[in-house]
């Protein structure tokens, strides 16, 4: 979703190296191309304009700080408007009080039955961590889309949280049966599906009154669509005026949007994102951090969350592991192969890249991204058709043995050179953190 503010932005970083002073011609060149690569992700005119007068007062005749250049001068006067755009600081995390009913809404095709679930599957591993056990009951009252309830139910299951289906067939009758059954059975959280439309209508804002009147959910969430620009913001406060909510969840940020909707939302509503949504999976929910947010946008990575990430879906013995084999200054394909399986974890390359300082501006052809994904793919089907003795110990991989593995992969034996070949450039890199004395873990 970042990209393209992340290419535009460090597009117009670089066109300042060589300057030795941040005059009112060269601030105002700047800020055009900011103004620009604003109103092209979709940013609305007036905050474009709040938004680059705001730097414009702080940068204008302003001397250098320190060692600091004109380009990174910029660059911290715009991270820092930026910061404030997003919601500053405020690095609230998610907490949801014993007993809650949390009502979700949002516009048909916003994503957000799958994001119950994927809340559903946050809110219980964060129990988890602290040695608790949720009971979560989902349940939908969207009679108006054709399978929204019994999609509800199959995403429920993935996340792991109990589904019950009301016998009522109009929205407040429903919700109330909902609502009686999940005090019946004594269970701590209700995220309830709330019914959508094509586009906001009276008919469903009073629909989602009525619902609010009677049972006084401790929570109200709008889901909003990345992938809508502007009108996520007006369909936001058209929420906003005629129900209220505390907070909201920007999905499909790992589509091709322009990072308009998150720019726009959290200064225009003074109301916090609390999440987003980075994919199809009930796992795919990240907190919101507005600096690594921000980070993000002007293409300078986020480290941090890569490593969270790394530690959520790699466990620490795994991680020492491989950390003890380039210790070592020695690696066998076993340790390759698993080195892979890391990786893939993680993500896409695509999706890794975006979170490594440099590389979410750059412009890689998204052709090699999958061309080394499925080079991957194919090294591990590669690895796992040799034997462990082999795997342990590849110089005995003659020509014989290579036409075996090379059958049983299914590739040309020239696939193979090409692991062989990767693997020792891995090798030569192990050998070099040994002599410089090793590191405790290659995700810290």
């Amino acid at each position: 979703m970042f990209d393209f503010l992340s290419q535009k932005f460090s597009s117009i970083f670089s066109s300042f190296s060589g300057k030795k002073t941040l005059d009112q011609k060269s601030v105002d060149q700047a800020l055009s191309q900011v103004k620009d690569a604003l109103l092209s992700a979709d940013v609305p005119y007036d905050l474009v304009e709040q938004f680059t007068q705001s730097i414009n007062d702080e940068l204008v005749g302003q001397k250098i700080i320190g060692s600091l250049k004109p380009s990174e001068q910029l660059l911290k006067v715009v991270n820092d408007k930026l910061l404030a755009f997003l919601g500053g600081t405020d690095n609230r995390t998610f907490s949801v009080t014993i007993p809650s009913v949390l009502m979700v809404m949002g516009l048909q095709g916003s994503g957000k039955t799958t994001t119950i679930a994927k809340l559903a599957y946050h809110l219980k591993k964060e129990a988890e961590k602290r040695n608790k056990k949720r009971r979560i009951l989902v349940a939908s009252v969207d009679f108006y889309r054709p399978a929204a309830v019994d999609q509800l139910e199959v995403m429920a299951g993935k996340a792991g949280a109990d589904f019950y289906r009301a016998q009522a067939e109009k929205p407040l009758q429903a919700a109330l049966e909902i609502h009686k059954h999940w005090q019946d059975n004594r269970y701590e959280i209700l995220l309830l599906d709330t019914a959508g439309r094509l586009h906001v209508d009276s008919a469903m804002l009073q629909e989602l009154q009525a619902i609010d009147r009677e049972l006084q959910p401790k929570q109200k969430i709008l889901v909003l669509d990345a992938m809508t620009g502007q009108e996520s913001l007006a369909v936001a406060r058209a929420f906003d005026q005629a129900i209220g909510f505390q907070s909201a969840i920007l999905s499909k940020t790992d589509s091709d949007s322009k990072g308009g909707a998150a720019f726009s939302f959290r200064y225009a509503l003074k109301k916090p994102i609390v999440f987003i949504g980075t994919g199809e999976k009930v796992d795919n929910l990240d907190l919101f951090h507005p600096e690594r947010m921000a980070s993000r946008m002007l293409g300078m990575g986020d480290i941090k969350s890569l490593i969270e990430r790394a530690e959520e879906k790699i466990k620490k013995g795994e991680q020492e592991q491989m950390a003890s084999s380039f210790e070592r200054g020695k690696l066998t394909l076993e340790d390759f192969a698993q080195q892979m399986d890391m990786v893939n974890r993680l993500g896409s390359l695509s999706s890794v890249m975006k979170y490594i300082p440099g590389m979410g501006g750059a412009q890689i052809p998204a052709g090699a991204l999958e061309e080394g994904q499925r080079e991957m793919k194919q090294f591990r089907a590669i690895i796992g058709s040799m034997t462990l003795k082999e795997r342990l110990y590849p110089r005995l991989l003659n020509d014989s043995r290579k036409g075996r593995v090379a059958q049983g992969a299914g590739v040309a034996v020239g696939q193979i050179d090409k692991l062989l070949s990767r693997f020792d450039q891995m090798q030569q890199y192990a050998k070099l953190i040994r002599k410089s004395g090793g590191f405790r873990s290659p995700f810290k």
